[in-house]
């Protein structure tokens, strides 16, 4: 294994900060890291064309310089699932594109950290979700859920759909925590998810108020992500040697 699949339980759940602050650490931790946003909608207008803010983000907090054709092949402007935006913009995500890509990228790094979009049954295009490309980029999933009353049901509904798609669950990310804030729900929700899934919680990251991947404001997402991930429980491999997180190798 030599990279994660990030997703969530949902949209919004924090996926771009935790793939920046998983980058960025990684990096400090002597890994040769590279990042992938495969299908970005809702992406930036600009006079340079579109922006794919979310891969953009990642790349600026964890010093990563990539042609962004390869980091993110589809650029759409409609936030919707992609398999609609696509359709909206006239535009036919060809799923072997991001797959070139994805090779293209694990040549230049060791290790890979791929962010989804919205959470694994997600629509890429057709009838092939999320999941699929999950699948095809033969990588283990992270998964990214909010910290209050109902992430259970989501977290473990993901996590099942996941196994039936005999795709590994590296881990859960808690992710938003404000601890001033949190109740009887937000403090039992990681040991009752991992007591009822058998997957490991595998960080709780806290809120921050400076944070803002819209307008490029990491705030202290490096910082927060490092002490907030249990680096034991990421059973990661070490930083050098093969890039076994490419299809096929």
């Amino acid at each position: 294994m030599r990279g994660f699949f990030i997703t969530g339980t949902d949209t919004g759940v924090g996926k771009t900060a935790c793939t920046a602050g998983l980058a960025a650490n990684l990096k400090q931790r002597g890994f040769d890291v590279g990042i992938m946003k495969p299908v970005q909608t809702g992406s930036e207008k600009t006079c340079n064309g579109l922006v794919s803010v979310d891969a953009l983000f990642t790349m600026i907090v964890a010093e990563i310089s990539d042609p962004v054709e390869l980091v993110s092949p589809y650029r759409l402007e409609p936030p919707l699932a992609p398999s609609i935006a696509a359709q909206i913009s006239g535009v036919n995500i060809e799923v072997h594109k991001i797959d070139h890509a994805y090779r293209e990228l694990c040549k230049r790094h060791r290790f890979m950290l791929v962010e989804g979009a919205g959470g694994i049954m997600v629509p890429v295009t057709g009838r092939f979700l999320m999941a699929d490309l999950v699948k095809m980029l033969n990588l283990p999933v992270l998964i990214v859920a909010r910290p209050g009353l109902g992430t259970v049901n989501h977290t473990l509904l993901t996590i099942e759909y996941a196994k039936s798609r005999d795709i590994q669950v590296a881990g859960i990310i808690i992710n938003g925590l404000n601890e001033s804030e949190a109740g009887p729900a937000e403090k039992t929700n990681p040991g009752l998810i991992e007591e009822l899934s058998g997957v490991p919680v595998v960080g709780i990251i806290p809120y921050d108020a400076d944070l803002d991947v819209d307008t490029y404001k990491p705030g202290r997402i490096t910082e927060l992500v490092g002490a907030g991930i249990n680096w034991e429980k990421m059973s990661l491999p070490g930083p050098e040697g093969d890039n076994h997180g490419c299809k096929g190798n």
